[in-house]
């Protein structure tokens, strides 16, 4: 076996991988309205300010697979209204042809037990067209194509930065990083890139207080403590600055509400845009981010190192080392998988096509009856809720990696598309494919009358009868891999629930 699949042997090796939403805000996860409108229960808007009670969401992010602590990018181009943390698009009312991300991202590899991987996000050095691109759309009728960020016309003249993202594991926790970003223009142009660390809010509900740190220590890292985690350092190349806020709701700007506490979720956003001081000055928190603030010549190009390690004297003297030797690993992986007789263009499109339906594996957390109810510490829900969407899925809780669709436009599974999605990775991943067949029909997924869930927003939903036909193919590609204990234990599984 090659190295990407002698790791594929240890479990472990998928414990930090790529597995932060695209998109949490407008999802039903996420809404306790009265009237099920999720679009609005939280916006693009909002999404800087308001804590998330069931998942993250981030740029080129990965976390652990608790999603306890999270990892992505931040960017500013000195001329933007906020940080760019987060994807923007429509929602499902704007959108001339519904739900639509207004980005440009692309992602280019990745191995199966994410020992590496790279994407590729285009930043506008010019003002990001928010409320053009909102307006226009809206303008438009369902017979119209949709209005897209490149016909803006802010890209023509190659005024944006090509920002790649690529993470290497040197081991299970020690994930070394490297941001590279080209200046495509052709005037020297400044930015702020931010590689961003922080903990999931598991403490604001009413179950349990405990609290995670993060804390600058003497030497310009950045410290990290959680009781489920234990001890890992972020490490960031050179002396950039170092600012820390909380992951907390901004009541005071979303609901015109003092709470008497200080440096909300969006206090990076605000000192770095208005200069605020809404960053804690004692270098402490539950969110961190590291500031590059860059000047990149016209056609030239910046690095970034940085380093998350269970390690305090892991430095970068390896760094470019370990880099080589996952990239290197990684082509002998696909190299084993493809035909002899590929191209390199052909081959190329089937590792990115790889690459795609790996980065959109995403933590999924959802307590129906939790949802349904409320949480100790939060406002009672509308009794609407209890009769209304998913009100019949009491028994539904899940708290899994899945594939998803897409982790902006449908940061959720869907069973009809799981089935679909698991065939795939059966190529590549056939202890995942199997999990991820199984997983939709274990008892706290299945209705206890036989159905499975078709999506969130609404588990009712009837989805075509897909998932044996899939599970029947992928039993008989597993046979002709000769893996007899597998098959027995897949099929028997399967056909009883």
């Amino acid at each position: 076996m090659n190295q990407e699949q002698t790791r594929l042997t240890d479990p472990t090796w998928k414990s930090w991988g790529p597995y932060i939403s695209d998109r949490q805000w407008g999802t039903v996860r996420e809404d306790y309205s009265a009237n099920g409108n999720a679009w609005n229960s939280i916006t693009h808007d909002m999404a800087r300010s308001k804590t998330y009670r069931w998942g993250e969401e981030g740029i080129a992010g990965i976390c652990d697979d608790n999603q306890l602590l999270c990892f992505g990018i931040a960017l500013w181009n000195k001329k933007d209204p906020i940080l760019k943390e987060r994807y923007f698009g429509l929602t499902n009312p704007e959108g001339n042809h519904g739900e639509d991300v207004k980005e440009l991202y692309y992602y280019l590899d990745n191995t199966p037990t994410h020992s590496y991987m790279k994407m590729l996000y285009k930043y506008p050095q010019q003002p990001y067209p928010y409320s053009w691109l909102v307006d226009e759309n809206k303008r438009r009728g369902r017979n119209d194509p949709e209005f897209e960020l490149i016909d803006t016309g802010i890209l023509n003249n190659n005024d944006y930065f090509d920002v790649y993202t690529e993470y290497a594991k040197n081991a299970q926790e020690d994930i070394l990083v490297k941001i590279t970003v080209y200046n495509r223009g052709m005037n020297d142009c400044a930015l702020n890139v931010m590689p961003t660390i922080w903990f999931r809010n598991t403490w604001a509900w009413g179950y349990d207080n405990y609290m995670p740190e993060l804390t600058a220590d003497s030497h310009g890292v950045i410290e990290v403590f959680h009781r489920d985690i234990g001890q890992m350092w972020l490490n960031g190349e050179g002396s950039p600055e170092l600012l820390f806020c909380n992951n907390e709701t901004n009541v005071n700007r979303l609901y015109n509400y003092d709470d008497g506490k200080l440096y909300y979720k969006d206090g990076i956003n605000d000192h770095i845009i208005n200069g605020a001081e809404t960053v804690n000055p004692k270098q402490t928190g539950t969110k961190a981010a590291i500031n590059y603030d860059i000047t990149i010549k016209a056609k030239e190009s910046y690095t970034i190192r940085l380093r998350l390690s269970k390690d305090a004297k892991n430095g970068f003297e390896d760094f470019d080392t370990i880099f080589n030797a996952r990239q290197s690993e990684a082509d002998e992986f696909y190299k084993d998988i493809q035909p002899a007789n590929s191209t390199p263009d052909s081959a190329m499109i089937q590792r990115q096509a790889y690459a795609g339906m790996l980065w959109s594996k995403q933590f999924y957390y959802f307590d129906v009856n939790h949802w349904l109810k409320g949480d100790p510490a939060e406002p009672v829900p509308p009794p609407q809720r209890l009769t209304g969407r998913d009100s019949k899925w009491q028994h539904f809780n899940a708290k899994d990696i899945i594939s998803m669709p897409d982790k902006w436009e449908y940061p959720w599974f869907a069973s009809w598309d799981l089935a679909f999605h698991a065939l795939t990775l059966a190529n590549i991943d056939m202890e995942l494919a199997k999990n991820q067949m199984l997983l939709l029909l274990r008892v706290w997924y299945m209705h206890p009358n036989g159905a499975m869930p078709a999506y969130e927003w609404d588990f009712n939903d009837a989805n075509p009868p897909v998932h044996a036909k899939m599970a029947f193919e992928i039993y008989n590609m597993d046979k002709a891999a000769n893996d007899v204990k597998g098959i027995l234990i897949f099929s028997s599984a399967f056909f009883i629930s």
